[in-house]
């Protein structure tokens, strides 16, 4: 599993959501006229917090989930005061909403601006799985050895924004990887050759549920003339092939 800057990101929305809400309940039984309460003015406090809550997702909203996580936390922190001064007890959410898992598979070869959209689509439907084809699996399925390894692969597609996980794929069953993560959604791209409705009949026959399958089907043309990796290789082939 991806660490680190992924880890920030899923906590620094978990405290939004959860301040907003807390909040919002706050204000529900309380009422909106809370400027005369003593000793404390806790119509004051709950709008500081709420600006707090302002500031983090403006935060998130900028890619900043360290800056956005620190403002989240310190009006989890006005809020929870409420509680330790014997004001109010504050009701935060039981449990998060289940994320949605979404699942892509592929070789990424040469991961190229296509690839790039397919999953930018796919991490917008919810949290992106992406498992990366072994070299075993893409010297059985293509007859040659990969361009680049498994592990460089694996790297490079790690580090796309949008890929919240990224995992190699099982050498001999690629259903033990959907198993792995248990998607909500799988998305396949342009090219692969999986019938959508097969592929949940199998999902569901292994599984015992039926995911959502959906096709990206846009081929998108990144440079003049080039659409996927066969295209790249052929124009390093005719630009470089003969070079001494």
């Amino acid at each position: 599993m991806v660490t680190g800057p992924g880890d920030v990101e899923e906590r620094a929305l978990q405290y939004i959501r959860n301040a907003r809400s807390a909040i919002e309940r706050l204000k529900s039984r309380l009422g909106e006229d809370k400027s005369s309460t003593a000793p404390l003015d806790i119509g004051n406090l709950l709008d500081a917090a709420e600006r707090y809550v302002g500031d983090a997702e403006y935060y998130a909203s900028k890619g900043d989930y360290a800056t956005a996580l620190s403002a989240a936390s310190y009006a989890e922190g006005l809020i929870d005061a409420l509680k330790y001064l014997g004001v109010e007890e504050p009701e935060w959410p039981d449990k998060a909403p289940e994320e949605i898992r979404v699942f892509v598979g592929g070789t990424f070869e040469v991961l190229h601006p296509g690839h790039i959209e397919l999953l930018k689509y796919a991490s917008s439907l919810g949290k992106l799985h992406v498992v990366i084809a072994r070299d075993s699996t893409v010297e059985r399925l293509k007859g040659r050895k990969p361009i680049l390894s498994e592990s460089s692969r694996l790297k490079v597609v790690s580090a796309v924004r949008y890929v919240y996980n990224a995992f190699l794929g099982s050498e001999k069953d690629f259903l033990d990887s959907v198993e792995k993560v248990k998607p909500h959604i799988i998305v396949l791209g342009p090219d692969q050759g999986f019938d959508e409705e097969q592929l949940a009949s199998m999902v569901e026959s292994r599984l015992g549920y039926r995911p959502v399958v959906k096709r990206f089907n846009e081929k998108i043309e990144f440079e003049e003339g080039l659409r996927g990796v066969r295209d790249i290789y052929r124009k390093v082939c005719s630009k470089l092939c003969n070079d001494k």
